[in-house]
């Protein structure tokens, strides 16, 4: 009879939802692009979303702004068009693919020449 009977959880012991995340590397790699852009004056600030379908990497130019860009990572899309994208202010999906690192470069500004 003990093995019809109902499970209760008790308060605090519920498990929590699993969400996306950007592991240490692709945070390195996303940080050191955002670290140098920050040096040149382009960006500002950001925020970091990790939410149940995707993880969300936003680019503020000031921070009470929307976003001009927002690097996602969402694992649905790993067989299809790849997992990562970069997306404009207005929604527009300026490159997507399997590898962070090239699909970042699309947000990476030649070096300029000083005189």
């Amino acid at each position: 009879m003990a093995d019809s009977e109902p499970i209760t959880l008790q308060a605090g012991s519920a498990e929590r939802p699993a969400c996306v995340t950007f592991d240490r590397r692709e945070l390195d790699r996303i940080l050191d692009l955002y670290g140098r852009m920050v040096a040149i004056g382009e960006w500002r600030d950001y925020a970091i979303d990790f939410l149940r379908d995707r993880a969300v990497f936003s680019i503020f130019r000031r921070s009470t702004e929307f976003p001009i860009y927002r690097i996602e990572k969402d694992p649905r899309l790993a067989r299809r068009q790849g997992a990562y994208s970069v997306v404009s202010q207005t929604g527009l999906i300026l490159k997507r693919g399997h590898d962070l690192a090239r699909v970042i470069t699309v947000l990476d500004k030649p070096l300029r020449v000083v005189n």
